[in-house]
């Protein structure tokens, strides 16, 4: 009896051995997924031509939380319980407005380095500190800060800038 016991003990003990590795595999997958970088599907149109509705991207959740968040990068948000993937365009305490379809800020002209659709004019909108001015690139089919207002950082998911399906639109889309 010592021995069938001694045996099922140490088959237990193989058993568990054999499947540790594993179980920590899917834990740091887990960690990973949940924040640090997960994926991210575009829903709608207002990141035209940059992005497409139903691409696949990843979202990185951890880096701009050690570094500041630039002008022109795509963030995505989150707004009245959904995500929105949208373009950083007004940093905290600028001045920010369209005049003639093109981008001032603090007055002084800023060239858009991105493709965009033209962009209707619209006055001053000054930012408070922990506040971004947000767009689509779509600039004719896209709800963004022109309508809803200023950004908080708080507000500001991650960063997003890798498509990773469909293959054939894989790559950096800055």
């Amino acid at each position: 009896m010592f021995i069938m016991e001694n045996i099922k003990e140490k088959n237990k003990k193989n058993y568990i051995k054999e499947f540790l590795p594993y179980l920590i595999i899917i834990l740091v997958v887990i960690f990973i997924k949940v924040y640090i970088v997960s994926p991210i599907r575009v829903n709608g149109v207002s990141m035209d031509s940059t992005l497409k509705d139903g691409d696949i991207m990843l979202l990185d959740e951890i880096s701009y939380r050690f570094s500041d968040i630039e002008r022109f990068d795509i963030v995505v948000i989150h707004r009245d319980d959904e995500y929105l993937i949208k373009r950083i365009i007004g940093l905290p305490g600028e001045k920010v407005y369209y005049d003639d379809g093109k981008l001032y800020i603090n007055n002084k002209y800023i060239k858009e380095n991105f493709k965009h659709k033209k962009t209707e004019d619209f006055s001053t909108v000054t930012l408070d500190d922990g506040e971004y001015f947000v767009m689509g690139d779509n600039r004719v089919n896209s709800t963004d800060s022109r309508i809803f207002g200023p950004v908080l950082r708080d507000d500001i998911i991650g960063k997003t800038s890798l498509t990773i399906f469909p293959f054939s639109r894989f790559g950096n889309k800055k």
